[in-house]
């Protein structure tokens, strides 16, 4: 077997600040109003704002999940801009040290090699962009959500945070409406099918930042995309926020591809919400990787809207210690013969804790719809701990929906088989956890299947003993 060499640098290693400006901690109306004139942003962008300010400021901070009381939002910056030109387009405008950042973790390489555009994010500013020019001759449309705004509004102000992901959906989508800066806006045209994946990178990298960027992706008629999430910080002794926001509309018979690897460094609170709307005949597929931050509350949800529409997710968690990974996904079948699979995985090791919730609701009069939810969980240790909340709403007898979970460990005998082999103990159970995470790992692109591949070998290394 060969045997890989893992850098924790490529991921913790971070610049000395540079920034042009930087809003003072916390959360406030004067920040918000700086954050949407810094952009420039239209009345209606900062109406939006202040509606998710005042959603914010009135609701709960919820106590059904993992603890966030350590979580202070006062001393979280909200708007940070990097010295660095917005969108450059070449990657030799980009600031030396930023660029550097973006090489160890493989970006340009993989640009070059397997995609057909990408965006890729530093603190609150995207500071590269760029689409292939086949793409954009076809009118498809890859852009910054800045820039989104400002050259395409009639859009974005038809499905931000609208049908898909209302601001008032819970406590932090109404803080992401309020502070969302930078992201990605996607626009495929009817009938436009994208060959290759579009992908955008986040790297928050100065200490107590919070980072909010929005996707947004409308894939017309017919039409298909596929696009890809990185995340990462570096690890610092204080917490960090990530309340990004992704919403995807996929309209009659289109097809979008979701896939994410999110590798936050164990300081940061990831409280992310991700949402789909599906009309007729169309198909949203998600796949997440979840292996960094303190504390993850993330549940990709899928709203079938029209017949025949389907939705598919899979997922692997990983908590080590002082982790606590909430995680799952909710599917409402709203339209008659609408499918959903739901696959979730998750690794326990060091104390680490691993939580499946997840909701399937079918609608009275959703007649024919088939939905099957599938949770494995594998704990390292006898210490560490592995959960499972689902909840199903059946509200049509005429439909089939199907649910198991299993929790194991790893056997003795297993390890004792491979170990006959010529293995040390630790490769062997590296080998099987990796055995485990195949069918999350089949599912990525080749850059990411390799990067979430050796992101669980590093977090196994000393598992044993």
């Amino acid at each position: 077997m060969q045997d890989i060499e893992i850098s924790r640098e490529r991921f913790d290693h971070y610049n000395p600040e540079r920034l042009t400006f930087k809003s003072p901690p916390g959360l406030s109306k004067e920040v918000v109003e700086l954050i949407s004139n810094e952009k420039g942003e239209p009345e209606w962008m900062l109406e939006k704002r202040l509606k998710g300010l005042e959603i914010f400021s009135k609701l709960p901070t919820p106590d059904w999940g993992p603890d966030l009381s350590s979580l202070d939002i006062n001393k979280i910056t909200f708007f940070a801009k990097p010295d660095a030109k917005k969108n450059a387009t070449n990657w030799e405008d980009v600031p030396e040290d930023i660029k550097r950042t973006f090489e160890r973790l493989g970006i340009p390489e993989a640009e070059r090699k397997a995609l057909a555009g990408v965006g890729a994010q530093y603190e609150s500013q995207v500071v590269y962009h760029n689409i292939k020019k086949e793409l954009a001759d076809q009118g498809v449309v890859f852009l910054d959500m800045d820039e989104g705004v400002q050259q395409y509004p009639e859009i974005v102000r038809q499905h931000f945070m609208t049908t898909c992901v209302p601001i008032g959906l819970h406590k932090f989508s109404a803080l992401h409406a309020a502070a969302w800066s930078g992201g990605t806006f996607i626009y495929v045209p009817p009938n436009v099918k994208v060959p290759l994946p579009l992908q955008a990178y986040f790297r928050m990298n100065a200490e107590k930042m919070g980072q909010f960027e929005h996707t947004l992706i409308v894939v017309d008629k017919g039409a298909e995309v596929s696009y890809i999430e990185g995340c990462s910080a570096p690890q610092y002794a204080s917490h960090s926020l990530h309340a990004g926001c992704v919403e995807v509309h996929v309209k009659e018979g289109a097809r979008a591809r979701y896939s994410s690897v999110e590798n936050w460094s164990k300081n940061t609170f990831n409280l992310n919400t991700k949402r789909a709307v599906v009309d007729r005949n169309g198909i949203v597929e998600w796949v997440n990787g979840n292996m960094g931050s303190c504390v993850t509350m993330l549940y990709p949800s899928s709203v079938l809207l029209g017949p025949h529409a389907r939705a598919d997710y899979l997922g692997i968690a990983f908590a080590g210690g002082n982790q606590n990974q909430d995680t799952g996904s909710k599917v409402y079948h709203l339209a008659p013969y609408t499918t959903s699979t739901i696959r979730a995985k998750s690794i326990s090791k060091d104390g680490g804790v691993t939580s499946y919730r997840g909701l399937v609701q079918i609608n009275k009069g959703a007649v024919g719809c088939k939905s099957s939810v599938s949770c494995d969980a594998l704990l390292i240790d006898e210490k560490s701990v592995s959960n499972t909340f689902p909840y199903m709403k059946i509200n049509e007898n005429k439909a089939d929906v199907v649910h198991e979970a299993t929790v194991g460990r790893i056997s003795a005998e297993q390890l004792f088989y491979l170990m006959s082999r010529g293995l040390t103990e630790e490769k062997a159970m590296q080998m099987i956890v990796s055995g485990f995470i195949e069918p999350v790992v089949r599912e990525l692109p080749l850059e990411y299947a390799v990067e979430l591949n050796r992101l669980v070998e590093m977090e196994m290394e000393g598992a044993v003993g």
